[in-house]
Order: C-alpha cells, then structure tokens, then sequence
C-alpha cells in the first residue's frame, strides 16, 4: 500500500510522531513524503498536490489536516500529535493498529463538504472549514452586504463575516455564536464577527446556493481561507462562496462526532 505522511516539521511532537510512523510504515509498505517534512529528516520529498497516496496521513493538528484537505484530494487519515485535534481520527501513540487495519481495507470513509470560494468569478482555494473576510485595520469595523441568489439576506456591520461549512462549525464559527452543525448536513453557516447590532444572527443556507459578500462601501479587507492563505481585498470585489464539487474524503473507524463534541468542548 502507498501512504503519503505529513506533518509540520517545526512543531516538535509532530516531527516525532512523523518520525516514528513513518518507520512502522517503512516496514512493509510504500511511503511518499511531503517535501517540507523530508527536508527535517534528510529525506527525498514531494510537493503535497503532487502526491498520490491511497492515503495521506496528516500528523499534528486541525491545522495539518485543513492543509492537507486543501492540497490534496487523497484519503485522509488524521493523527493527532498532542493538539486539539478535533478533526483527528486517532492519537501518535495508537496508530499503528489502525494502519494495520487501514492496509487490510477495514475502514470506512466519510465525505465531507468543501466550500468553492471565488472573487470576482477567479477560483481560488477550496475550504473545508471557513472562508472569512474581515477588516484590515484594528478596531474598524466594515459595513457587508449578504445576497443568496440574488436576494439581500442581511447587512451588517461587523470585523468581519464567517462562512462556514459544517466541518468548521465547530470553530471560528462556533466562537462568534453560530450554531453547530451536524456534519451530515449539507449547509453554508454565515455568521458576523463582533456585529455593531448584536441582534444580528447566524443563517444557514442550503450548499447548492452562492453566498455574495460585498462591502456597501469600498475599504480594504483580508480573505482568509482556512487560516492557510489570506488575499488582500480593495472592497469592490465579490466574495462569492458555495459547495465544491469536490468533497473531502476522510478515514473513519467510528461514528463519534456528538462524543467528541462532548468530549472536546463541552467538558470544563
């Protein structure tokens, strides 16, 4: 079996973790590894989109595994190295029974929804979690605009919006007040960050409709996609966010999403 590895090299749990599960997959199967992470070890690497693994382990945390769902339409399987890792399957110390299984075929996999972003009709990054476009300048807040097909849903007043996909329901999302969202659901969550009227509330759109964002008034902002890239907007262009085609596919053992709900963020 091929598996691709990844980790960020600069986080030192991750880099052990990596370490060591790339020896145990060494052992009896193909391993690529990313080039970043290959350069930390002293290996030959690869650029991540150009790998094609029948899975990709993503070794840290959330963050590892937003990029690696960004930069690869490959199999995921999640390990977290010691962060929260909600999006995580399996902890560093316990994962080489289930690359064991994963090597016989005894797993399942789950899809879940990206959001397609564009501005101005150019694509750009598909997001697993959020795409947010906030204000440029500390303490200045911007004046939005929400249209779902072609009917203003909301203005607002706000740092910022959030548009999320369920995936990222549980965080940036979730911290501004909006509602958790079962992964099942096919559904687009538009949520304000810090709204001048804090009568203002989160809305949730089928995935097949295109969210507009739009500034009443041009001033600079930041696009921000999945924390990973941020594209400096003027304030003219058109946010525009919907369900990609593209699903992101992960490596599943158990059906655990209101556990670790629980488990993650409701225990004190």
């Amino acid at each position: 079996m091929k598996f691709g590895i990844t980790a960020n090299p600069h986080i030192p749990s991750a880099l052990v973790a990596a370490r060591r599960i790339l020896t145990y997959v060494e052992r009896e199967h193909e391993a690529l590894i990313e080039a970043d992470l290959a350069e930390a070890i002293g290996r030959r690497g690869f650029p991540l989109a150009h790998m094609r693994p029948d899975v990709l382990l993503a070794v840290g945390g959330d963050g590892t595994i937003l990029r690696a769902a960004q930069l690869s339409d490959a199999k995921i399987f999640g390990i977290n190295s010691g962060s929260l890792g909600f999006l995580a399957e399996a902890y560093a110390d316990e994962v080489e029974g289930y690359l064991d299984r994963i090597a016989r075929g005894d797993y399942r996999t789950e899809a879940r929804l990206r959001l397609k972003v564009t501005v101005d009709g150019k694509r750009l990054f598909d997001c697993l979690n959020e795409a947010v476009v906030h204000t440029a300048h500390v303490a200045k807040i911007r004046h939005f605009e929400i249209q779902v097909g072609g009917t203003v849903a909301q203005r607002v007043r706000a740092d910022g919006i959030i548009v999320a996909s369920p995936t990222g329901s549980t965080s940036y999302s979730m911290a501004v007040g909006g509602p958790i969202v079962d992964p099942g659901v096919d559904g687009i969550i538009v949520s304000a960050i810090a709204p001048f009227k804090p009568a203002m509330r989160p809305f949730v759109f089928p995935a097949t409709q295109d969210v507009h964002v739009r500034l009443v008034k041009p001033r600079e902002c930041l696009l921000v996609m999945d924390g990973q890239h941020e594209v400096v907007l003027k304030g003219t262009e058109d946010v525009a966010i919907t369900g990609s085609e593209r699903r992101a596919t992960f490596v599943r053992f158990r059906d655990d999403f209101y556990r670790r709900i629980e488990e993650k963020l409701s225990r004190q």
